[in-house]
């Protein structure tokens, strides 16, 4: 017998929701869409007809057959947004980060146990299978032992008022650093300027360096000439880099690394190997995590999901305040 699709709710349709709810129409179950402002509700009504349209979240909420809930807007919203629903006993997806405070993140976390409903961050470079080759070469050794990783996130735009570079574009590399490194770091810097909104950095530069010995860095930006989406690991043996500006060479391998040869009078030389670049699936990264939301929902889950977004919440908190004070 075919299981029932899942029954959901798409909260917020603005820029990035209706990306969300494309991709729920043909996963699962649409059975609401609700944002604020009735030009959308109108216009999404109209282009799915089967969902029910409102801007009251309560009235969403109050549905006894609503499974599951999409959250997608301004990121102040999402922490009360994502208690409500799961004090109402629905499943969460909630776009990143769930919450700008770590306490507040442990109380979603706690909620999620306690009512045994998934609570999931969209922290979707994760699902980007680019970035999963990436995961699957550092967790195979292929690269060796991982040394360090720097990232660039940069554009010219959007430029945004209610989150700074940091909470904005930084959030989607944290989640690949953590989640390649398998550590919090012990140590934690940022530097960056607000140049056209006062409190909103335009620009920030963070240094992170983890227990074992890694250290990673990040370049976040939206004042800047070239469209950047980089992230480069660096290995003993090989390095690797993901470029999602890449239409073709998502990623690469370069079997490159410095060695000392013998009876030399120190010099080091440089050993360089093949340049690879493996075949990347073309399914798009948003369709693939928001079937791994219905999987969970569907299947139970261990709490992982919350819990890694937990520890980006954390170490974003840290940067924030490295950021404020001036030094690590």
């Amino acid at each position: 017998m075919t299981e029932e699709p899942v029954r959901i709710a798409q909260v917020g349709l603005g820029a990035w929701g209706k990306n969300l709810v494309r991709n729920i129409d043909v996963l699962a179950n649409l059975t609401w869409i609700c944002d604020a402002a009735d030009g959308r509700q109108a216009q999404f009504g109209r282009r799915f007809p089967n969902a029910r349209a409102t801007n009251d979240f309560a009235e969403v909420l109050a549905d006894p057959e609503l499974e599951a809930v999409v959250i997608a807007t301004p990121v102040p919203t999402h922490y009360a947004l994502a208690k409500q629903a799961l004090e109402a006993g629905k499943h969460v997806f909630v776009e990143k980060p769930p919450s700008m405070h770590a306490p507040e993140m442990e109380e979603l976390v706690a909620l999620s146990d306690a009512s045994g409903k998934v609570l999931m961050p969209g922290h979707l470079l994760l699902y980007h299978p680019g970035v999963r080759k990436v995961k699957e070469l550092v967790d195979a050794g292929e690269l060796g032992e991982v040394l360090c990783i720097y990232c660039n996130r940069q554009n010219l735009g959007t430029i945004r008022k209610d989150e700074n570079a940091l909470w904005s574009l930084g959030v989607h590399d944290l989640s690949v650093i953590l989640n390649l490194v398998g550590e919090e770091p012990s140590e934690v810097s940022a530097h960056g300027n607000a140049f056209l909104n006062p409190g909103v950095e335009d620009v920030v530069f963070c240094f992170l360096r983890f227990p074992s010995g890694k250290i990673a860095h990040l370049h976040l930006s939206w004042l800047d000439p070239a469209k950047m989406r980089k992230l480069t690991v660096v290995g003993r043996d090989k390095m690797v880099v993901f470029d999602d500006m890449e239409l073709e060479r998502k990623v690469t391998i370069y079997e490159k690394w410095p060695e000392q040869a013998v009876q030399t009078f120190g010099e080091w030389q440089t050993r360089t190997g093949d340049i690879l670049s493996p075949k990347i699936a073309t399914d798009e990264p948003l369709r693939l995590e928001l079937s791994h939301f219905l999987r969970l929902v569907r299947e139970g889950w261990t709490g992982q999901e919350a819990r890694d977004g937990l520890a980006v919440v954390r170490v974003l908190e840290r940067l924030q305040h490295s950021l404020e004070l001036g030094r690590p």
